[in-house]
């Protein structure tokens, strides 16, 4: 990518001063007046220019004037400024998740005062650590003099390696970020533990299916998925989940290359109005999509639930662990819609503004990429979903981050661990050359590779490690993987 900005970046260093002491009572809040900035500025040039003589007349760079830049204060209760940092994305255009941190600055009275222990520059670091990740970034990094590794370390950051920065030693550090370890640890990880045993003697999934996000059917060209929707998002907008439930069974058929062909519902609700609120939404996303409702059952005086099951049929029914070592990671999603009113950052709608010919459209996505492998994105997002592919593979999984289709109204943190509406992470061995329906969008993102778990590579070179090992502990799906359409 152009305009990538490197760890050796001369603008991009956190140039401190020396260890700071423990200081007075403080506050750390972002500072948003000019004022606020104006101090903390103030402050930079007494640290870095006539303190330590780093910079001649000024410490002022292209990070200041990029609107992005978040400046994080420390200030007493009376608001004098005694420190601040600054963060901001770490490449020009569109943010990746890429954040560094740089220009902490303490003032020289507080880095000798006596008071709070921990000191002011640790607790700006472990600010701007908090407000990266609430931004969205994925990487935060920072370049640090080196008489403060100890500082970084103690707080948890790691060293990458060492540098020069205007003739002063310097290293680049690193903030662990497990936002995506942490979800698929909440979503998926007991699932080898809980499925165990369940299906043997020959009566579970067809080889090279375990763990698809549909069932083929023993003897038949027919596939099946089941999806429940959480209680509480049933009880909280029954329309809505009413609606998501038809999205995500029919997404589960379409991931196997499936033509849908009927839905059956099972909805408990506590009486016949709720019951009412929920069934408009089945009937709304049943019509948009031209699926029948077959059947179901419905319970009244209980507690609100939703589930729904599909059916399709497929002659070659692409499996999600179908693909091997070598082979290139696809990513085909709607970017269109935005986030759900109250599920900023965990659910994107992508579908209750399309036409139905757009909806229906998206059951060709599939069968049209001809991949060896694939899955509709989940509730692990699409760094969690890619991971569930890779280990049904028997593989690892990295993924280009500055490849991935995102939506410019997302952060990428959200968009890589949200469930995107219509997405799909596919495998292919040989570039698809089918035209996909014009509202999707598609890109090559990622390799498979030997070994598991999902890494992230950053523009500059750097993979950084996002899920460690399995995200289910079902493992590979068989040791002779179905060849799905590319047969």
């Amino acid at each position: 990518m152009a305009d990538v900005t490197t760890a050796g970046d001369l603008d991009r260093g956190i140039l401190t001063g020396a260890r700071p002491s423990p200081a007075p009572t403080f506050l750390v809040e972002q500072a948003h007046s000019r004022a606020d900035l104006d101090a903390y500025r103030a402050l930079r040039r007494d640290v870095f220019v006539a303190e330590q003589g780093i910079f001649a007349a000024h410490d002022a760079d292209r990070v200041d004037d990029d609107p992005r830049t978040i400046v994080l204060v420390a200030r007493t209760p009376e608001g004098a400024v005694l420190g601040g940092v600054r963060i901001a994305p770490a490449v020009e255009g569109r943010d990746i998740g890429w954040w560094s941190g740089s220009r902490l600055a303490v003032s020289a009275a507080a880095r000798t005062h006596a008071g709070v222990r921990g000191g002011i520059g640790g607790a700006l670091v472990r600010a701007a650590c908090a407000r990266a990740e609430v931004e969205g970034a994925l990487r935060f990094d920072a370049t640090v003099q080196a008489q403060n590794e100890p500082l970084f370390a103690r707080l948890g950051w790691t060293t990458l390696g060492t540098l020069d920065v205007h003739g002063r030693p310097h290293v680049h550090m690193l903030w662990p970020i497990d936002r995506v370890e942490r979800l698929a640890r909440a979503t998926k990880a007991a699932l080898g533990v809980v499925l165990d045993g369940l299906g043997t003697d020959g009566l579970g999934a067809p080889d090279g299916f375990v763990g698809d996000d549909a069932a083929p059917v023993p003897g038949s060209d027919l596939l099946a998925a089941c999806d429940a929707i959480l209680p509480s998002m049933v009880e909280r907008d029954p329309e809505w989940a009413g609606w998501c439930a038809v999205l995500v069974n029919l997404n589960d058929i379409s991931a196997m290359g499936a033509s849908p062909v009927g839905l059956l519902d099972a909805v408990g609700a506590r009486d016949a109005s709720f019951a009412r609120r929920i069934v408009r939404g089945l009937r709304a996303a049943s019509q948009a999509w031209g699926v029948p409702v077959l059947g179901g059952h419905t319970q009244l005086g209980v507690p609100a639930s939703l589930s729904v099951t599909a059916l399709g049929r497929a002659d070659h029914p692409v499996p999600g662990g179908g693909g091997r070592p070598g082979e290139s990671l696809r990513l085909a999603a709607d970017l269109g819609g935005g986030w759900r009113p109250g599920y900023t950052g965990s659910q994107w709608d992508s579908s209750s503004h399309r036409s139905a010919d757009e909806l229906r459209a998206l059951a060709g996505v599939v069968p049209a990429l001809r991949p060896t492998a694939a899955k509709d994105v989940s509730m692990t997002g699409i760094i969690g979903t890619t991971g569930m592919l890779a280990e049904a593979s028997g593989c690892k999984a990295v993924l280009e981050v500055g490849e991935i289709p995102m939506p410019t109204a997302a952060k990428t943190g959200d968009w890589l661990t949200c469930f995107p509406g219509f997405a799909m992470i596919s495998a292919e061995r040989t570039p698809a050359r089918a035209a996909l329906p014009p509202h999707v969008d598609t890109a090559v993102c990622g390799r498979l590779t030997e070994g598991r778990g999902v890494d992230l590579r950053w523009p500059d070179g750097l993979v950084t490690s996002t899920i460690a090992g399995t995200v289910t502990g079902l493992g590979p799906a068989t040791e002779h993987l179905t060849e799905g359409l590319s047969a």
